[in-house]
């Protein structure tokens, strides 16, 4: 795969008790236009996109990278899950190198709430743990963003450190399968 190493993409899709995780198609376009142009979604995220630019700019397979899942929930894209390497130019790092797997998500507001995210980004840790086992993943958010460090937590992410980026206070956390947790 490339980016995040000798993995064949895509994967099969991932079933959890209400969610899919797959490869995105065709019929996931408006929603990945509602993501990046919604300003509840992106009001951490530098910003909604306008929508214009979007409808021009986004393919007609949107999302369709290794990394990439689309959280499909009863045949709808509600979200996207990604794995990517982290910028070696970005702070927050821990490995000399850099190169981390860092795990990424956003969701629709209808969504949010359910625990949607976090039984997406769980399924999507798990697939990452078989594929590359014992390579650790890291998360940065943003401290303002209280979902999303909640969500850090509860997916067992622990603080490394926290610094300034994007004019805001980030908070950049490990998560490890071969790390107990206490």
């Amino acid at each position: 795969m490339t980016g995040l190493g000798p993995v064949a993409w895509p994967p099969a899709p991932i079933g959890t008790e209400r969610l899919l995780l797959r490869e995105s198609e065709a019929r996931d376009r408006a929603a990945f236009i509602e993501l990046f142009a919604s300003p509840e979604v992106r009001i951490y995220l530098s910003g909604p996109q306008s929508r214009e630019e979007l409808e021009a700019a986004v393919p007609e397979v949107p999302g369709r990278r290794p990394g990439l899942f689309v959280v499909d929930l009863d045949g709808a894209m509600i979200g996207m899950i990604t794995l990517d390497r982290r910028d070696a130019e970005r702070p927050g790092h821990i490995r000399p190198d850099a190169g981390e797997a860092e795990l990424g998500y956003v969701f629709l507001p209808e969504a949010w709430g359910r625990g949607y995210a976090a039984e997406g980004c769980a399924a999507a840790l798990g697939w990452f743990v078989g594929a590359l086992p014992g390579e650790p993943v890291v998360l940065c958010t943003q401290t303002a963003n209280d979902r999303s460090m909640r969500l850090a937590a509860k997916l067992g992410f622990t603080e490394v450190e926290r610094f300034e980026e994007y004019g805001a206070e980030q908070w950049f956390g490990v998560w490890s399968a071969v790390t107990p947790s206490g």
